[in-house]
């Protein structure tokens, strides 16, 4: 999977897929500046609990990533609606 992309309040986060599905979080920015406010090298990604832990106060953008996430790896079928109604 290619870099994603994820906004929150205001701040994105570009993060990626690696190997066995783990999500690898690149960078940290605003949302109006490209910028990073934090940056990790690659050999240095965190996955997305050790974001969590790093960056607490992050937690909208966090569990935006995790739906963004699921939504890519597992996409509504087509033509259905984005919400299942249950009876």
């Amino acid at each position: 999977m290619d870099e994603v992309r994820t906004e929150a309040d205001g701040l994105g986060v570009t993060w990626r897929v690696l190997q066995d599905h783990l999500i690898s979080i690149v960078a940290v920015h605003s949302a109006s500046d490209p910028a990073p406010i934090v940056s990790f090298g690659p050999d240095s990604y965190p996955d997305l609990v050790q974001a969590r832990e790093l960056l607490p106060e992050l937690t909208r953008l966090w569990d935006a990533v995790r739906h963004d996430f699921w939504a890519k790896l597992i996409p509504p079928p087509p033509g259905s609606s984005r919400s299942r109604r249950w009876a």
